[in-house]
C-alpha cells in the first residue's frame, strides 16, 4: 500500500478571506441573514441585485424581461468585479450569479462563500406569492424549483460552507457563518 508523502500532496491555495458571499437559491435568505451577519461582523450589506437596480433604474423582472438574462448576468459579473476591490462587506447575491464560473473564480479571490440550502419545499412557500421572480414564470412553480436546485446543485456544493436554512432562523445563521468566518481567517496562510 502506497504512503502519503508531503510532496505528493498539493498546495492548498491561500485565499484571502475579508469578505463573505452569500450565495443560493432565490428564497434561500440571503438578503435576511446578510442582514444579521453584517450587523454580527459590523460589515456593509451589499445585495448584488439592489446594485443593479439602483444602476439601472429598474426592477431586476424589467430588465430581464426589456434587455434578457445575459445582459442582466454580464451586469452581475461587472458588480463582483467591483467588489472584489473592497473590505468588509457581506455580499447578497442573487440566485443565478454564483452559477458564471468567472463570478465564482473572483469571489473565491477574496471572499469566504457561504451557500444557504433548502429545500425545494420551503423555497416554494417562501417565493410563491413574488411576483418579481422571473424565473418562477412556469406553469408549475414547485416543479421548476426542483428542477432548477437539481441543476445547481453542483455549483453551490463548491461553496466554502453549506449551510441549511430549512429549520434555522435568520440570526442563527448568522452567527454561524460569522463564526465559521472569524475562525478560518485565523487560519494560517488566510487572512
Amino acid at each position: 500500500m502506497a504512503t502519503l508523502h508531503e510532496e505528493t500532496v498539493p498546495p492548498r491555495p491561500v485565499r484571502e478571506f475579508r469578505n463573505i458571499a452569500l450565495t443560493g437559491f432565490m428564497g434561500a435568505g440571503k438578503s435576511t441573514v446578510g442582514f444579521f451577519l453584517a450587523e454580527i461582523l459590523r460589515f456593509d450589506l451589499v445585495d448584488t441585485d439592489k446594485v443593479i437596480e439602483e444602476r439601472q433604474g429598474r426592477r431586476v423582472t424589467e430588465i430581464f424581461s426589456e434587455l434578457g438574462e445575459p445582459a442582466f448576468r454580464a451586469m452581475e459579473a461587472a458588480v463582483v468585479e467591483e467588489l472584489g476591490l473592497r473590505t468588509g462587506l457581506v455580499i447578497a447575491t442573487g440566485g443565478g450569479l454564483i452559477l458564471n464560473p468567472t463570478n465564482r473564480a473572483l469571489l473565491r479571490q477574496h471572499a469566504l462563500i457561504a451557500c444557504l440550502w433548502a429545500s425545494a419545499e420551503t423555497l416554494f412557500e417562501r417565493v410563491r406569492t413574488q411576483s418579481h421572480r422571473p424565473l418562477l414564470r412556469s406553469p408549475d412553480p414547485l416543479l421548476r424549483i426542483r428542477e432548477l436546485l437539481e441543476e445547481r446543485a453542483p455549483i453551490y456544493r463548491e461553496a466554502d460552507l453549506l449551510v441549511g436554512v430549512d429549520f434555522r432562523h435568520p440570526p442563527e445563521t448568522a452567527r454561524f457563518i460569522a463564526e465559521a468566518f472569524l475562525a478560518a481567517r485565523q487560519v494560517p496562510g488566510t487572512q
